[in-house]
């Protein structure tokens, strides 16, 4: 028997599978190697994070974009949620998966940060960052496929924070021409460079190409840690989250081969690796094993982590039946149904070789 509103569903989710796709093109990229039943879910939670994004960095008001952004969330976490299409789709995420508020909380605070064009002083200033506006991301995205133990998010975390790192390498120039600057202050004036006399007059100098390589070495660290959490991630996950990483580290090695110049050039992945990198991440994903040493979480995420842990301690004790929602389920059954029939049809209009 055929689920009810399916033209509904199907176009929210095609609304929200366009937003995915005029966005980041590494995660639309990386998405397609995730199953059905986590990517109808990261392609709700992705559109809700870019109209957000929007309307912050885009609004008259900051303050009243936060404040609308917050009503809309409080709808959605009540099940009700206001008549748009990410709205819609994320709040079935939300009822089905339990998702932390305080990880969408943190995304709205930093992008609060940058709408604010707020500067950080050291690496450790940037990660809390970095936590807010990526590594948020990284344990929604962690929560959704199933893993909720404090190491795992812990990993899936810095993995975001990884890949803003790298974006804020890449986009120097891009982000100074719009009267911002990402990179520390403190590694600026260790090299003589004054921010807001350069930042009036952005260029291309070794000396910023020095820091530029410490943001992009300190990415690469992170990268190699959060490595170790893809082991504890559902089997059928695994590749997607490797491919996502890998991309965007590339992103950093191309940056290196252009001279470490983001100031008059942007750093891109070409198509043709990527689908090189998609199809190691495949075979990679087979041989990832868990450790049983692991570091501590990076100062600047601890407390998601934690917040993380109160919430799955409390989804424990919650009443089962306060936590099945039929129509909810229905919707996102429908979404993961609908996504695989868009895979199918994809690889029917493929020509074969």
């Amino acid at each position: 028997m055929p689920l009810p509103f399916t033209d509904k569903a199907d176009a929210d989710l095609a609304a929200c599978v366009e937003l995915m796709r005029g966005g980041s093109k590494t995660f639309f990229a990386a998405s397609r190697l995730l199953p059905p039943r986590v990517r109808a879910a990261s392609i709700a939670l992705y559109a809700f994070c870019r109209v957000a994004d929007d309307m912050v960095d885009l609004g008259n008001s900051i303050e009243r974009s936060l404040q609308v952004l917050n009503h809309r969330l409080d709808l959605i976490y009540a099940g009700t949620p206001m008549p748009h299409v990410e709205d819609r789709a994320l709040s079935v995420v939300v009822q089905r998966h339990q998702l932390p508020r305080h990880l969408l909380d943190a995304l709205l605070d930093g992008f609060a940060w940058d709408g604010h064009e707020r500067r950080y002083d050291s690496m450790e200033d940037l990660h809390g960052y970095a936590a807010r506006v990526a590594g948020s991301v990284g344990a929604m995205m962690c929560w959704i496929m199933g893993p909720q133990q404090a190491v795992t998010l812990a990993r899936a975390c810095e993995l975001g924070v990884a890949m803003q790192l790298t974006n804020i390498a890449r986009d120097v120039g891009e982000d100074a021409r719009l009267g911002r600057i990402y990179l520390p202050l403190q590694w600026l004036r260790e090299e003589g460079i004054e921010p807001n006399a350069w930042l009036a007059h952005p260029v291309n100098t070794p000396a910023l190409q020095r820091v530029i390589q410490r943001v992009l070495d300190e990415a690469d660290r992170l990268y190699k840690q959060s490595r170790a959490g893809i082991a504890e991630l559902p089997r059928d996950c695994r590749s997607a989250i490797l491919s996502a990483g890998l991309i965007y580290a590339e992103i950093g090695h191309q940056l290196r081969r252009n001279g470490l110049d983001s100031v008059n050039h942007r750093s891109v992945v070409s198509t043709q690796r990527k689908l090189w990198l998609l199809a190691v991440a495949w075979l990679q994903s087979r041989w990832v094993s868990v450790q049983r040493h692991q570091p501590q979480p990076l100062a600047g995420i601890a407390y998601l982590v934690e917040q993380c842990q109160l919430s799955a301690a409390n989804d424990a004790d919650m009443d089962p039946s306060v936590k099945k929602q039929p129509s909810l389920e229905n919707m996102l059954m429908m979404f993961e149904r609908l996504e695989w029939q868009r895979i199918e049809r994809t690889n029917r209009q493929q020509p074969r070789r």
